[in-house]
């Protein structure tokens, strides 16, 4: 996780301004509780440690559970300049909300970190035991996934440096600050069509790269053409950017093409293999599948964030998170009472 000095932090966080505003408490900046070497055994391991798996855990740590965040510290929107549309936190840098966060969590004294990667999950009598990379193993009764997915890439040049910072997949997260602007939509066919309508609602200068033949139909061509959508068929060779913002699109014949910023839609993996390897169902998007509780097809097993739903924002991932800590929470008090 990315380290702020006090005056960075102040700047990132608009600390100092709620400060004066209201009384606010918040824990100490320099502490960075650990979890003490001979504790194994937890209420709740949530694995991930971004916006959903930190909600889970400032709900089941405000139900005094004994929980454990394990987090590799490495988040799918880390090159992401500025995270958008997310109440009391818009323009802040992704980094900024998660360390905020983080700490606010830490103040919770049922609630422990571990810095490592999750790497296998073995159903157990009593629960649930995890295995790190370290070698390092650790017990519950009940398991959240908060390990959001990894988007794969097209094999072209400048596409990954450029993700997240001008090669965008959600216009409500970026739309605002490139409106008005020169606008490319990667795509082709019916969902091509159908974003190309989304994103003319913030600019009206749209080109569809379909990087390669077209496979819209001749009532969807007509349709982008009166809409002024121009469509180029060109196939792309490469991007060329600087620190991750759009230079110029360079195509396989020679020609190039400028625009601000470009929309696509990527395939996706999910980022962890533990879930399904337990057993977990996926729907057929790919996503973990999961009941307006965040339960999973496997009793003691829920999901939240990214792995669990196309809507990709950290607003509804922090939604989905305290969903999913309040829902557990409920479950293990049910089971005593």
């Amino acid at each position: 996780m990315t380290l702020f000095t006090r005056r960075e932090f102040i700047k990132e966080t608009g600390v100092a301004s709620i400060a004066l505003a209201a009384p606010l408490y918040l824990p100490n900046l320099s502490s960075n509780k650990k979890m003490e070497k001979n504790n194994t055994h937890f209420d709740v391991i949530i694995i991930g440690g971004s916006y959903s798996g930190l909600a889970a855990g400032m709900a089941l740590g405000r139900a005094l559970r004994k929980v454990l965040i394990i987090d590799n510290g490495k988040p799918c929107n880390q090159q992401t300049p500025h995270s958008h549309n997310f109440i009391t936190q818009d323009g802040k840098t992704p980094q900024a909300i998660a360390a905020l966060a983080k700490l606010q969590v830490q103040q919770y004294p049922t609630v422990s970190f571990f810095e490592g990667l999750a790497i296998q999950g073995i159903k157990t009598n009593e629960g649930f035991k995890i295995q790190t990379k370290s070698g390092k193993a650790f017990q519950a009764k009940q398991l959240i996934f908060a390990t959001g997915i990894k988007d794969m890439f097209p094999n072209i040049e400048g596409f990954a440096q450029c993700w997240g910072i001008s090669i965008l997949h959600c216009p409500y997260c970026h739309g605002y600050e490139v409106r008005n602007k020169p606008t490319g939509i990667l795509s082709n066919g019916t969902f091509g069509f159908e974003f190309s309508g989304l994103i003319s609602n913030w600019t009206q200068d749209l080109t569809l790269f379909t990087n390669g033949s077209s496979t819209l139909t001749i009532d969807q061509t007509a349709k982008l053409k009166s809409k002024n959508i121009k469509i180029v068929e060109n196939r792309i060779e490469k991007f060329t950017h600087e620190k991750g913002y759009l230079k110029h699109i360079h195509f396989k014949n020679g020609g190039t093409a400028s625009v601000r910023a470009i929309y696509a839609k990527v395939p996706f993996i999910q980022h962890c293999g533990i879930p399904e390897a337990l057993g977990c169902a996926l729907n057929e998007d790919g996503y973990i599948q999961v009941n307006p509780q965040q339960q999973t097809s496997v009793a003691g097993v829920y999901a939240c964030g990214d792995n669990t739903t196309r809507m990709r924002t950290v607003a509804n991932a922090v939604s989905m998170g305290t969903t999913a800590g309040m829902m557990l929470n409920k479950a293990l008090v049910l089971e005593k009472f």
